[in-house]
């Protein structure tokens, strides 16, 4: 069961369209079955012209707002449209009443016993929804509150769910992004567009902060996708920014002007407040970037780390002017940097070496030389370019051209890093699903790039679908996690192989095939956790990656791969091997090491 609030202006117009047959003539013996009154009472009389005499309940619902007179809300209408499923049985007009009645009062409007509450009317004119109106205005001169109503209506259509049998519906727990609203489709129907700006912007600014590494990293992500950014600014702190908006250059109202969307009306974690949280730690200093961007060094091959090294120093250096800072901008981008003086002139650099800071103490790091980097990074070659000398210079660019190898490299350590998180999530299925949230939020970042790495329609259907079951409850924000911060990984490494061009086939089939390990694990977990509706974001998920397999050609078995069940969890547990392998057959050129169509034998059997 759905509920719908609407807020309107004239009661009248509203009651019109109650009472008439429709757009299509689909309302049928419209009547009151709830009200603040009786019912039969209220019951708008035919006339002889065959039409209902409106005006007397027209007047006894807008009466209240006259003691209200300026204190009126704007739109004083409150409408509230109450569905049941197709497949639900028909309730009759008292159970109906019933569900109106338990509506009006966990809102707030008309509590039980309350005779001052605001009036309200409740009409049925189908089989399987009501329409509940009332005014904004109690008979005691008090203008009710309204805050937050859609989620108390919410709770009472899921307390009538259980009460009659009927179909389960989701919480309103906040992990829906915002859809788009009836005029923001239409309007992209009417132009010729595959979606509404609010989802296409939905999904820049969730492919932005995946690939991101600090906050300014985010806002020339969005301005080099083309999307206007407007920054909001405290009014107390002076240059300190508080939040963000969006727009579309040709998404326009009829005065030409864009139409900004809050990161808040995109989705509740794409908020600013949010959103650095990824970049700072929990005390809210600024987090060291560690292996060139938060990127986790344990799946990284040496040569990422080297292209991501070129790629650090690359834009340390289009940010400076001078070597001093340089080299500094290295040290904040969570590098290691070892300059090298002169032999006459112990006081003046030459060079410089950069390196990633190693996991334990007495490791050595591995230096590169900036001439070993790129040609046009050695430090003599960057003070020319600094000083203008070098008119021919290519601007220096976050993405530079990545060889073939380079770009296999990053897809395969991108899967690497896949393989990880689904090994630390399926851990995690028999002892404490929720220990896991970090790893889903996590994994959307990775749908989201790789869809646009890869160009792949399905993949971006899928990062569409999965959107919900990524989120925590009322927009919580997990603590990072190993299993969170490999996927994170993996979608920062996708995000710097740019275009989709000169892609490996191989390496796209075992990601390809990673993802829907990966999905099928979190469905499950989502499955323990009992959110139900998150569980099935992540199965539709699945099921388009699954479409982006048969496009790659990766053959598709017969049985579909299963998902954990908890006698196979406890086997897993006692170390045995997974029930469904990571990388399919086809990719690895190895037969599977176990059998998905062969159940997995209980220990005692062995």
């Amino acid at each position: 069961m759905i509920g719908k609030v609407l807020r309107g202006v004239r009661v009248q117009g509203l009651l019109r369209y109650l009472y008439g047959p429709g757009a299509n003539g689909e309302h049928h013996n419209p009547h009151i079955v709830a009200a603040f009154s009786d019912p039969a009472d209220l019951e708008p009389m035919i006339g002889p012209n065959g039409r209902r005499d409106l005006r007397r309940l027209d007047g006894l619902l807008v009466q209240p707002m006259a003691v209200l007179g300026e204190r009126n809300y704007r739109k004083p209408v409150w409408h509230c449209a109450v569905r049941a499923a197709p497949e639900d049985p028909i309730l009759t007009d008292a159970q109906w009443a019933h569900v109106a009645t338990e509506i009006m009062h966990r809102t707030g409007l008309a509590p039980d016993g309350d005779v001052e509450a605001v009036r309200w009317i409740a009409v049925r004119h189908a089989a399987d929804h009501v329409h509940i109106v009332a005014t904004l205005a109690r008979s005691d001169g008090v203008r009710p509150e309204v805050w937050n109503d859609g989620y108390r209506v919410r709770d009472a259509c899921r307390a009538m769910e259980q009460r009659y049998g009927l179909r389960s519906t989701a919480p309103a727990d906040r992990t829906a992004a915002r859809r788009p609203k009836r005029g923001e489709t239409e309007k992209a129907v009417r132009r010729g567009k595959a979606v509404p700006s609010r989802t296409l912007l939905h999904r820049t600014v969730q492919t932005a902060a995946a690939g991101a590494r600090s906050e300014e990293e985010f806002f020339d992500r969005l301005k080099a996708e083309g999307v206007l950014v407007r920054q909001r600014y405290s009014q107390r702190t002076t240059g300190q920014v508080t939040g963000y908006a969006v727009a579309l250059a040709d998404d326009v109202n009829a005065k030409g002007q864009p139409i900004w969307y809050g990161g808040g009306k995109l989705a509740a974690d794409l908020t600013l407040p949010r959103l650095r949280r990824r970049w700072t730690s929990a005390d809210g200093s600024v987090r060291a970037p560690s292996a060139a961007g938060l990127l986790e060094g344990r799946h990284l091959s040496a040569r990422t780390k080297r292209v991501l090294l070129r790629t650090a120093v690359r834009r340390a250096a289009d940010k400076s002017r001078t070597s001093t800072e340089f080299l500094q901008r290295l040290q904040d981008d969570g590098l290691w940097v070892k300059p090298r003086y002169s032999q006459l002139d112990p006081g003046q650099i030459t060079g410089y070496a950069v390196a990633f800071p190693t996991e334990h103490g007495g490791e050595e790091p591995a230096w590169i030389p900036g001439s070993r980097l790129a040609d046009d990074l050695s430090l003599s070659r960057l003070r020319q370019c600094w000083s203008g000398h070098v008119t021919d210079h290519t601007p220096i660019i976050e993405h530079d051209e990545l060889t073939p190898e380079e770009r296999q490299a990053f897809y395969d350590d991108a899967s690497r890093a896949a393989s990880y998180a689904i090994a630390q999530i399926y851990r995690h299925l028999a002892t404490n699903p929720y220990a896991a949230q970090d790893a889903c939020w996590a994994a959307s970042d990775a749908l989201h790039v790789a869809a646009k790495a890869t160009g792949n329609r399905h993949l971006r259907r899928a990062a569409d679908a999965y959107d919900r079951a990524a989120r925590a409850p009322y927009g919580r924000i997990p603590r990072p996690t190993p299993a969170g911060n490999a996927l994170r990984t993996a979608a920062r490494l996708l995000a710097l192989t740019g275009s989709a061009r000169n892609r490996t086939t191989v390496s796209i089939m075992v990601l390809v095939a990673n993802l829907i390990t990966l999905l099928d694990t979190i469905a499950e977990l989502r499955r323990l956790q009992h959110r139900q509706a998150q569980a099935d974001a992540a199965r539709r998920a699945a099921a388009h990656v699954r479409e982006a397999r048969r496009a790659t050609g990766i053959p598709v078995p017969r049985q579909s791969e299963p998902t954990a069940t908890p006698s196979q969890v406890s086997l897993a547990m006692a170390g045995f091997p997974m029930p469904w392998a990571p990388m399919h057959p086809a990719v690895t050129g190895r037969p599977a090491a176990t059998n998905p169509a062969r159940p997995v034998r209980d220990r005692r059997s062995l």
